[in-house]
């Protein structure tokens, strides 16, 4: 496996990037939505006879737009997608607004938490795929308490209903660095959901392989996103 990088190394490179003109935030964002299909699919490859819903739970950063990307391209191979938004639509970093809208423009955005889960009903079957699009490796504090409580009441029945969970570059609520839940005083957990899956970019992180990282991120698969030139520039 690549050697892990720290979170101010992976800023570095996609800085660098992005500061080359070619490529954009937009298409690395791009880039790693379709990692995440890619690889979710190949852990399952059932999943494409689309009969399974798939759930994705967007946080109000550039991880969320990642979410979007996720979901668009999930919907486009025809599966049922469910899509919940964390924060305000009308925050969203530039290139998470314009993934944003282009889900938009296929299907809708229900506020997260939700008042109700009755509309989307479905999202509760046997093998569905959750994927936590909520907070990526820039998150450094505790979840918001009553966000992790709705979060644990969504896929409390994960086991029961064999549901797997995806994380987009990382478990909401794992340090990307030094591999610690971001906690408030116990009984708080830290992390929302330990996923079945990690798909992170370029690099593991060093908070994925030390730590709560190994158990919390569950299978762990990097995915080339295209910044291999830039590697040295995050020495």
């Amino acid at each position: 496996m690549t050697i892990p990088i720290s979170t101010a190394q992976m800023r570095a490179i996609e800085r660098a990037a992005i500061a080359s003109g070619e490529v954009s935030g937009l298409e690395l964002m791009e880039l790693a939505g379709r990692g995440v299909v890619d690889a979710t699919l190949e852990e399952w490859p059932a999943l494409a006879d689309g009969t399974l819903p798939v759930v994705v739970l967007c946080g109000p950063g550039n991880n969320g737009g990642d979410g979007f990307v996720v979901a668009r391209l999930f919907a486009e191979q025809g599966l049922h997608v469910v899509v919940f938004l964390y924060g305000d639509p009308e925050k969203l970093p530039p290139d998470a607004h314009a993934s944003y809208d282009r889900w938009r423009a296929m299907g809708p955005v229900a506020p997260f938490p939700p008042q109700s889960y009755a509309p989307t009903l479905e999202i509760y079957r046997p093998g569905a795929i959750f994927v936590d699009a909520l907070f990526g490796i820039g998150l450094t504090r505790p979840l918001d308490f009553e966000l992790f409580t709705a979060v644990v009441g969504l896929v409390e029945n994960t086991f029961a209903y064999e549901w797997r969970i995806v994380a987009v570059d990382i478990p909401s609520g794992l340090d990307a660095d030094n591999g610690e839940l971001l906690c408030d005083p116990p009984p708080h957990p830290g992390v929302a959901a330990a996923a079945d899956l990690t798909v992170t970019f370029h690099a593991p992180k060093t908070g994925q392989v030390t730590g709560a990282g190994p158990e919390v991120c569950g299978k762990l698969v990097v995915k080339d996103i295209g910044l291999s030139r830039w590697a040295d520039t995050s020495a």
